[in-house]
Formats: C-alpha cells, structure tokens, sequence
C-alpha cells in the first residue's frame, strides 16, 4: 500500500480543504497517456470505481487499479517551494 509522507498529508489537505468542494475531496493518481510510465495527479470529487483508497489524517488518495499495484510499498511526498508550486515525488520503501 501506498504510504504518506507527514508532508504529502499536509499539502493534500491544504488543496482539498476548499469549503466548495465535497468534504470527499482527494488526490486521485492514474495512469498517464500512451501507455507511459507518467502518473497524472488531480484533485477529485471522489474515488471512481475500482479506485484503492488511501486516507491518513484526513488526507485522502484515491488511486486506478493499476496505479495502486505500481504505488504498492513506495512513500509520496510533497513540497512547497518559496513561489508556492507544489512537487510530488514519489519513493521506494517507508520514509515519514
């Protein structure tokens, strides 16, 4: 499973904590086009479908079936830099 980072949480609930959007409100991560190795990262309503959950202090992450067996057993993280642009990244194993 899919682990986060104390930061990850933090930047994901500042972007899902909007008060107009559903209090459902995730990260979902899919596959990207063409069949690449890329992960697209957008901010959901709620999980579709199949999707695999992850939810750790109220920070949610809603993954597509294959995304979830990529993600098993490595660590997303977040930063924020000086200008405010948040970078994902993700990692092998458990970091926190």
């Amino acid at each position: 499973m899919l682990t986060l980072t104390s930061g990850a949480v933090q930047v994901i609930r500042t972007v899902t904590a909007n008060p107009e959007l559903p209090p459902e409100t995730g990260i979902r991560i899919e596959s990207g086009l063409d069949g690449s190795d890329a992960l697209r990262l957008s901010v959901a309503p709620a999980p579709e479908a199949g999707d695999q959950v992850v939810e750790e202090e109220g920070a949610r992450v809603y993954m597509e079936p294959v995304v979830a067996t990529m993600l098993d057993g490595k660590t997303l993280d977040a930063q924020v830099d000086p200008q405010g642009d948040v970078a994902f990244t993700i990692a092998e194993g458990t970091e926190t």
